[in-house]
């Protein structure tokens, strides 16, 4: 199970109410609700590897310089010669470094790289493993990582984690009409103002997929803009032919990487805590209480 750590930490900080404070009145609410999550994750689906991936760099310079806007709405300080301050609510920023010591001391695998986002993890990890695979995410780019073949499933949170939506060929076929790959084609066709990508003016999620269903994929889409006799109408092809340069560079930046070196780490679902004691003064200093509690009594089972 690999866990899309950052959307999961966003998700329970808004879920949770901010009244829920450490001894000292600092807001814990993400770390608690993180907690929660993993907790009723672990019960739910018994992972015999849990991975939660990291965002070492949240906009890679490397996406950035093939499509400027990407994520550049969401910038709140660029910093020379390191990852741009992306814009997080003030009380949120002060309670990921408590995430990061109480997934240490519990012995929960965190994997990043320098460089690229939990996406790429995600995305190497997936690629590397040798049996089933769990992607807990709130992210649909992932949905691209679908293949029922070599049981690649995303598990998207409706309400906390209790309720999941199972993504999987079908689910993709039914609501976009496409499967993994072809999702990132409609993706970036689509666009996602989230992201800061422009997609091709005119043509949405619908129209896309109908392009698609039309003409296999992007490639298929293409050869069809330099083809007279295609039945596209004369908007389409006029846009499409006009966002070239972007459909050139928008699939290296949409797709995940699957080659992200990854440092060595151990993914196995630790049965007890990897430092009790300093779990132990987190547990006191921060006031994570039942959450905490209900996890490591979960892990024991």
């Amino acid at each position: 199970m690999l866990l899309d750590t950052a959307s999961l930490y966003y998700r329970a900080y808004f879920g949770v109410p901010d009244s829920v404070r450490a001894p000292d009145g600092t807001p814990v609410n993400a770390v608690r609700g993180l907690l929660d999550f993993i907790a009723r994750l672990v019960q739910d689906h018994r992972p015999d590897d849990l991975v939660a991936c990291w965002d070492n760099d949240w906009r890679p310079q490397w996406r950035v310089d093939l499509i400027p806007s990407y994520k550049a709405h969401r910038v709140a300080e660029e910093i020379e010669g390191a990852p741009d301050a992306e814009e997080t609510p003030d009380t949120l920023s002060p309670q990921v470094p408590v995430i990061v010591e109480v997934l240490a001391a519990l012995g929960i695998a965190r994997v990043g790289a320098d460089g690229y986002e939990a996406d790429d993890v995600i995305g190497t990890l997936t690629h590397l493993a040798k049996g089933p695979v769990d992607v807990v995410t709130g992210d649909r780019d992932l949905f691209q990582l679908v293949d029922d073949a070599r049981e690649r499933r995303i598990l998207y949170p409706i309400k906390g984690v209790g309720t999941l939506q199972l993504t999987d060929e079908a689910w993709l076929r039914e609501r976009y009409g496409v499967d993994g790959p072809g999702y990132v084609d409609l993706a970036l066709l689509r666009g996602d103002p989230s992201d800061g990508l422009p997609g091709v003016p005119g043509i949405g999620e619908k129209t896309a997929a109908k392009l698609l269903d039309a003409y296999g994929d992007l490639a298929g889409i293409m050869a069809a803009v330099d083809d007279p006799a295609a039945k596209l109408t004369p908007s389409q092809r006029k846009r499409l032919d006009e966002a070239r340069p972007y459909i050139a560079v928008a699939p290296k930046v949409v797709r995940v990487a699957d080659d992200v070196p990854l440092p060595p780490f151990n993914p196995a679902l630790p049965s007890a805590p990897h430092d009790p004691a300093a779990l132990d003064a987190l547990a006191e200093r921060w006031g994570l209480g039942g959450s905490l509690q209900r996890l490591l009594s979960v892990l024991q089972k």
